[in-house]
């Protein structure tokens, strides 16, 4: 999700905020408002390279703890993409520790503790403006986001190699195979006993039409 603010001027500076959070969202929007800025808003990690690319924003405000890809790796994709852009990391007090290892790392021109307010801006503003570091953290870009975790997922359904599937030689013989007729002639029964069954049926209805025969002719001339 992204979206821009009401400041529009072509000579207005714009600042990328990726953040998750709405509250921190409106927050920034305000501070950097004021500041004659112009705002697009990124919800996680992977738009927010994609919108950097775009827009070649003057400045980065970014979230550690975002969806998708965190903020220290989207930030070094963002810096192995070029570009003079400032990034400035925002995090809560537990993630201190982390805050500082990725402003390092990403050459980041500094970080500030989660709720943002205007006075905590105000006080880092010039380093915002300073100079750019370098970004020591993209030697190590491919240990930190392995190429396995960006290639596309294989399909779910996979066939088996070629070299896996059995040869020729090891299936089985066709003579080895049960003919279906066999099959078939073991579930039914022999023609002879059939034709045995079907005569001792005729013959012993035929004795009881031909029994209740007589008794009728014996009935009618009595």
């Amino acid at each position: 999700m992204s979206y821009v603010s009401e400041v529009s001027s072509d000579d207005a500076p714009t600042v990328l905020i990726v953040d998750n959070n709405q509250m921190s969202i409106m927050r920034l929007r305000e501070v950097f408002r004021k500041r004659g800025f112009a705002t697009e808003v990124c919800e996680d990690g992977d738009l927010a390279v994609d919108e950097y690319i775009k827009l070649d924003p003057e400045l980065v405000v970014m979230s550690l703890d975002i969806p998708s890809l965190d903020g220290h790796l989207a930030a070094l994709e963002m810096r192995e993409h070029g570009g003079d852009s400032r990034i400035l990391f925002i995090a809560p007090n537990r993630l201190k520790e982390l805050a500082i290892h990725a402003t390092y790392s990403a050459g980041a021109v500094g970080w500030l503790a989660k709720p943002i307010t205007q006075s905590q801006l105000d006080a880092i503003w010039d380093q915002v403006l300073g100079p750019i570091p370098e970004a020591p953290g993209l030697e190590d870009l491919d240990q930190l986001y392995p190429e396995d975790r960006i290639q596309p997922q294989p399909d779910t359904l996979q066939l088996p190699p070629i070299e896996a599937l059995p040869p020729l030689e090891s299936l089985p013989p066709l003579a080895e195979l049960t003919p279906l007729e066999n099959d078939v002639q073991q579930v039914q029964p022999k023609k002879g006993k059939l034709a045995k069954l079907l005569l001792l049926m005729l013959v012993l209805v035929g004795g009881g039409v031909g029994i209740a025969y007589q008794q009728g002719y014996l009935a009618s001339i009595l």
